[in-house]
């Protein structure tokens, strides 16, 4: 088990945000349910950018390689808009795609809006780190990761990241026993 503090990378994706024109509520959603998620040492490493697709790669190469995150999460650009290149900049720089982080997303998603179905996120693995693509709005935020954050503790022991310690009131994550 890894005790080192967690860095949890935090991407907002947006030319609005990035140029202060609004506060950024989806980024800090992200970074609220991590608060509420998580027991363990963990630090934020947030960026806001413009959701142009060198500008993503650029930041989520990044924060993996320089920064150290072991989780990298975005959110805006994932959707049928031809800005929207989220997940274009992610399956660039991940070495192994993990569509069912994805498929599991819109599956939840549609329980609350039929216009799920037009949602693209993804999630993708780059060397030891997951990078995990959200929707831009900050309920769907907190919807989504409701669904997958069950799997991100266990994905990030797989690759030798710090041990991340829930708080199991708020949201349950699965290990399996060992033998």
């Amino acid at each position: 088990m890894n005790e080192k503090k967690a860095r949890i990378g935090i991407i907002t994706a947006s030319d609005r945000a990035s140029k202060g024109i609004y506060e950024d509520l989806s980024g800090k959603a992200i970074i609220d349910t991590m608060n509420d998620y998580l027991t363990s040492p963990w630090e934020e490493v947030y960026r806001c950018i413009e959701d142009d697709q060198k500008t993503l790669e650029e930041t989520m190469k990044d924060l993996v390689d320089n920064e150290g995150c072991c989780l990298v999460v975005t959110t805006g650009g994932t959707g049928p808009a031809a800005r929207d290149v989220t997940p274009e900049a992610t399956e660039a720089v991940c070495d192994r795609m993990m569509p069912g982080f994805g498929e599991l997303m819109r599956a939840e998603s549609l329980k609350f809006v039929p216009t799920a179905i037009l949602s693209r996120q993804t999630a993708g693995l780059r060397g030891s780190s997951l990078i995990v693509n959200l929707p831009g709005k900050p309920k769907s935020i907190r919807e989504c990761l409701d669904a997958v954050f069950p799997a991100i503790p266990y994905c990030i022991d797989l690759m030798e990241g710090p041990f991340l310690v829930c708080n199991e009131d708020v949201i349950k994550p699965f290990r399996p026993k060992a033998k």
